[in-house]
């Protein structure tokens, strides 16, 4: 999700390049990490989100703490925030920058750079029309079953500790945000299943 952020807040201050798009396109749709790192770079960092928060009018977001200030991963956010991030995209953002930002969402591919599967909750538990943005961490650098058909990339792990697994996005014309937390140790496949079978819940509501 804080790549979204990471997107707008670089396309709100610069005219994109081709060579802009090539790394914009694989950071919203594989959730590639290098791309999301050299935005993160080129924006001054926690600049990027402490910018966003304003714009935006996020009160749950805080940047990666001081000590940690590479590390886009550690920004604090909130379910409530991030519903408020796809409301500013749906309602405020230049159409320019919302058709962008949402034409790679719709487009997410089943695997992200990492070889990490991203098919989990929203795309395996409700039906398109969707637009959506996976997040996971904590489940190694590599995955225990890589994801076939992969975008040949590759990143680091971030470390946060727990495992953690979210899916959000726009499904219809409802926004969705499921945020996850599992036990130590679990593995992806069965926090996937988990936040499938919960987001498959939340739909129905």
């Amino acid at each position: 999700m804080v790549k979204i952020l990471i997107a707008l807040d670089y396309m709100d201050r610069h005219e994109v390049s081709a060579a802009d798009r090539r790394l914009l396109v694989p950071m919203l749709r594989s959730s590639d990490d290098g791309a999301a790192t050299e935005f993160w770079r080129r924006g001054g960092q926690g600049r990027v989100i402490e910018r966003m928060v304003r714009k935006v009018g996020l009160e749950d977001t805080a940047p990666p703490p001081a000590e940690k200030p590479g590390f886009w991963g550690y920004t604090a956010l909130s379910a409530r925030d991030v519903v408020r991030m796809y409301r500013y995209l749906l309602d405020e953002a230049p159409e320019g920058q919302r058709e962008f930002v949402l034409q790679q969402l719709r487009g997410s591919t089943p695997c992200g750079t990492d070889g990490f599967d991203q098919t989990f909750g929203i795309p395996r538990a409700v039906r398109r029309p969707w637009a959506v943005k996976q997040g996971w961490s904590g489940f190694g650098e590599t995955p225990a079953e890589p994801c076939h058909v992969r975008p040949a990339a590759w990143r680091p792990d971030l470390g946060l500790g727990r495992p953690v697994l979210h899916t959000t996005g726009v499904v219809g014309d409802r926004i969705v945000v499921v945020l996850t937390l599992h036990p130590a140790g679990t593995s992806f496949r069965t926090a996937a299943a988990r936040i499938t079978s919960l987001t498959r819940q939340v739909a129905r509501v």
